[in-house]
Order: C-alpha cells, then structure tokens, then sequence
C-alpha cells in the first residue's frame, strides 16, 4: 500500500504528504539544530546539549517574507509585524554579525515598497544586511531592475553572489526569475558557484539562501527547484551544507545526507501545509494566533567543532 501522493509527487525527488508533515515542525516553537561534522543532531532549545549563543563564534538572523504592500485578511498590517520582527532581532540579547532576508520583501515589486523595506532594514543592529529576491521581487520588467536598484550592489548576474566570514562560506542564490511551475537557477548561476567552490576545502561549513526550495519539497505548488539536482550535487563532497529559504511560509526541516534544507516562517501570514487547500493562499487565522505562525530564526556557529545551530522564534 503506497502513502497518499499530491499530483507533484514522492519519490527521488518529491515528498508524500505523509512524509512532509514526518519532517516538519508546522507552526511549533523554537527547534535547534547542531550540526557536527556533517551529522544532525537535533535537540530542544535549552537542553544540556545546546551549546550557548552567546559563546558562538558567528552569529546571524534570517528574516523572511514581509510582503511590505499585501493588504488582506490574513494580516491587516504587514508593516507592522515585519517592525515587530526587527525589533526582536533588536532584542535577542546579542548584536548579530549579519542579516540575511530570504526574499518577498516586498508584495508587488515597487520602488515605493523596495525602499521601505530598505529604510526598515536600516534600523537593524547589524553591520551588514544581505538578501536574495523572491517571486514578488520579480514582478514585470521592473521588479527586477527596482530590486538590484535597491539591494543588488556588488552582485553578479540577475543578483547571486558569495562571501566568507568567520570560516563559513555563504553563497546567495536567485531562483525566482524565469520560472514556470519551479523555482530555476539557469546554468549561468550553476557555472558561477561551480567556479566559486572550486578552490574550497571539504570542511569548510557552505550554508546556501534561496528564497524558493532547493529540493522538491511540493513541486504541485511550485515549491521546488527544477535544476536543484545538478546545483547540490556540486556539494556532496563537503561535510557540512545548510540550506536556508523562504517562499512556502512555514517551517520545515530535511536532511538528505550531508545537506540539511530549513524553511523559514514568514513575517507577514502563514500559507497551508502542502495538499491542505487548492492553493498556497494566505490563511486567515483566529484572533490572536497570527504571531503563532510568524518570527524570526538565529543561527550560530562555533569554530573548531564546524557546529550549526538553526533556532527558530515565534513573534514575541
């Protein structure tokens, strides 16, 4: 007897419905996740096993889906929960190193709403804020030239780029433009990070945002990446790779061999879990429960021990 399957499948490259719900932590509280020379690990925030963020080596926040510009239901006020979330990465105890938003920053792609995401952004306490554009970056001609206007200085192509702090190598992807059903990178952004990994050592830590899944996490909703396979290969000879997205507004955890994929909760309103519903459609949720659903996620890294932490945080 075979587990119920959405039209975009399991399989090699796709997930159960059944599977899906195994790995994923819908709408739960903090997960923490260690991993150690390519293991994973995984434990409850505050265990004896965790080690203390405030020993970490590296420390940095990923924020994503704001949406700045949505007006509906599920959340009258966007802007107000996305401030609500720099103010919590404002008061997580520590100054991180840098924050990284995974894309949709805005709703319809207007320089008016790039730069008030980018004037909220500013009040981070961080030296440095990076982010990867999302489908709603991406709209029109204009989406994407108002998007590099605004957050594409000193990258490459349609707007990927790499850097190195604290021995980690981060890589930033784009697979929200020329896209049909699935995410795409085209080969020029493969031939980029093919040459930009050539010269790494096998343990050096590679952590990967995207703002659509690397993997086929329920392709029926576009939440997957066509050309992922030949990109990820490319990494199986390191012993530690985090990927970190956005898009499917909720959180989710995978790990196929030394990759772990994490999907991060939006700031903005959640979506159904896959097959849930026609559609990946906001969800209007009871009085109260928005800040349930959305938040912010810290990650910390030790020297020495190549440990990741990913600790994921409701809106307080």
């Amino acid at each position: 007897m075979t587990e119920d399957t959405p039209d975009g499948g399991g399989g090699e490259h796709g997930m159960t419905r059944r599977q899906l719900i195994r790995h994923s932590a819908w709408f739960g509280g903090a997960i923490v996740l260690t991993v150690t020379a390519g293991e994973v690990i995984s434990h409850i925030p505050g265990s004896a096993n965790a080690a203390p963020a405030s020993s970490a080596d590296l420390r940095f926040v990923q924020v994503s889906d704001s949406h700045i510009g949505f007006q509906g239901p599920a959340n009258m006020d966007v802007t107000g929960t996305f401030a609500a979330a720099i103010n919590q990465v404002n008061s997580l105890g520590f100054r991180p190193d840098f924050v990284m938003h995974s894309g949709d920053l805005t709703h319809l792609s207007t320089p008016a709403q790039f730069d008030q995401v980018k004037q909220m952004l500013s009040q981070l306490d961080t030296d440095r804020v990076f982010a990867v554009p999302g489908e709603h970056d991406s709209i029109g001609d204009n989406g994407p030239r108002a998007y590099r206007q605004a957050f594409g200085q000193n990258t490459l192509g349609d707007g990927w780029y790499s850097f190195d702090t604290h021995g980690v190598h981060f890589i930033a992807l784009v697979n929200t433009l020329h896209l049909e059903q699935l995410g795409h990178l085209g080969n020029d952004q493969i031939d980029f990070v093919r040459k930009d990994i050539a010269g790494l050592s096998s343990d050096t830590p590679i952590v990967i945002f995207s703002h659509i899944p690397l993997f086929a996490m329920y392709p029926t909703w576009g939440w997957g990446t066509d050309d992922a396979v030949q990109l990820l290969s490319m990494f199986r000879r390191f012993s530690s790779v985090t990927c970190l997205n956005g898009h499917v507004h909720q959180l989710f955890s995978k790990t196929e061999g030394n990759i772990t994929f994490h999907s991060a909760r939006p700031t903005c309103y959640p979506f159904p879990k896959p097959g849930e519903g026609p559609a990946p459609l906001p969800v209007v949720l009871p009085a109260g429960r928005l800040k349930d659903a959305i938040g912010v996620r810290t990650v910390n890294y030790w020297q020495g021990n190549h440990a990741l932490a990913v600790k994921d945080e409701k809106l307080a």
